[in-house]
This record gives structure tokens, sequence and C-alpha cells, in this order.
């Protein structure tokens, strides 16, 4: 590791552990009660109990595997629909405002209609995390394209690129920084909408672990929940960073 990027792990790694360190002295203070707020260390044990009850890496790997599924899909049809809006004007007139619209509707709002077309396996779920996922890569896509310069597409028509290969090979390299960072925030609006996907007649997953334990009254497991969607959703945004860091050199 680079000495430079040791500073910026030590500086990334300074306001968690100002905020562990808040988190211990607030409750040794009781400032919270410890039903409300317990201290990092039984948020520990908590983690240890559910490793030895061997339920914790089925919760991280069913959640994991809703996201990535669903952002796959959301993503891939944001790409293709976002790019339809960005190469026609007409097309954009057409679907701009009914998708703007659609944008608005809260993502809890989704499950009884996703449950009442899907019932209560997983599709229902995996679609829900696709539509969170899908709104962020369609609007940084479609404004992306329709940001290009003209004189590129004009270029690009007169040799020839018209329609999905104008798009390909000319509009999407163009704007392949806009639809990174378009896909690393459908990716953490995935994450967002998981844990309304995992109302959805859960039994395992991170969303349902912290519903549970809300209802159970288990503070410690319910901030496990949230640590741990915090990591995943780091994690993920951290290689898709890495990817992104490896298109553009």
């Amino acid at each position: 590791m680079t000495r430079a990027a040791a500073r910026r792990l030590a500086a990334g790694l300074l306001l968690p552990l100002l905020l562990l360190a808040a988190w211990q002295w607030t409750a040794s203070r009781a400032v919270f009660s410890a039903a409300q707020l317990p201290p990092p260390g039984e948020v520990l044990d908590a983690l240890g109990e559910l490793i030895r009850r061997g339920e914790l890496w089925h919760h991280l790997a069913i959640s994991t595997q809703r996201v990535l599924i669903g952002f796959a899909a959301g993503s891939a049809l944001g790409l293709a629909l976002g790019g339809l809006v960005g190469l026609s004007r007409t097309a954009s007139a057409v679907l701009s405002p009914t998708v703007q619209a659609i944008r608005a509707v809260p993502s809890l709002a989704w499950v009884p209609l996703l449950l009442l077309w899907l019932g209560i396996g997983e599709t229902p779920k995996i679609v829900l995390v696709a539509i969170g996922a899908f709104f962020p890569v369609y609007t940084t896509v479609s404004a992306a394209l329709a940001h290009i310069d003209p004189h590129l597409v004009e270029v690009g028509r007169a040799y020839g690129r018209s329609g999905v290969r104008l798009l390909a090979e000319i509009l999407f390299p163009a704007a392949t920084p806009a639809i990174l960072s378009g896909l690393r925030l459908g990716l953490a609006q995935g994450w967002l909408f998981l844990v309304a996907a995992e109302l959805i007649a859960s039994s395992m997953g991170l969303g349902f672990l912290l519903i549970d334990s809300q209802n159970t009254g288990r503070t410690d497991v319910m901030l496990l929940a949230i640590i741990l969607l915090a990591l995943l959703g780091k994690l993920t945004d951290t290689g898709l960073g890495l990817a992104e860091r490896r298109l553009r050199t």
C-alpha cells in the first residue's frame, strides 16, 4: 500500500472511529437506556450469537443476492430506456414525463401491488430492488446523452452509425463517466429498496433481521443489521468504483 493510499484509508476510518467512541460514551453515561442504545460490546455479542447459530451468512448471502440480481435487471433496463430517451427526442417527449412521475412513488407503496401481482416468493423482492436501481441509471444516462456534443453525433452518422450502433459505439463511450456514476447511484438505491423488499413475506435477509429485531425488542440485533447493511453497501460500491477506475485508465 502506498503512503497516499494509507493516508486516505486513515482519513476514511477517522469518522467511524469517532462515531464508535461517541456511541460507547453515550451508552456508558446512560443517556439512553440499554434497551434504546446498547453499547457496542452487546452488538458485537449479537454478531457472535448469529455466527454461532449459523444464521449470519444466510442473511448476508440472500440480501446480497437479491440486490445484485435486482441491480443487474434494473440497471440494464435503465441503460436501455435511458439510451432510447437520450437518442430520440420523440421517445423523450413520450416517455420522460411518465417515468419521472413514477419515480416519485415511494418504495413502500410498491409492496402491496407487487404482493398482489407476483405473490410472496423471490420475484417481488427482486423486482422492487430493480425498480430502485432503475431510476438513477435511467436519469443519469438520459441526461448524459442529452448533453453530448451534437458534432460527435454528426460525425458518427457521417460514418454510417445510426440507432443501436450509434448508441453503443459513439454515445455510450462518450458518456461513460456519467453512466458509471449512475450505476453506482443505482446500486446504492438498490440497497435502500432492499429493506422494503424484505417486508414482502421474508424469513431471511438483513431487512427481515432488522424488522424481526424491532418486533422482538432486540435493539442490539437491529443496530447490527443497520451496520451490516452499511458495510455491504460500501463494499459493493467500492467494487464498482474499482471497476470504474479500471475502465477510465
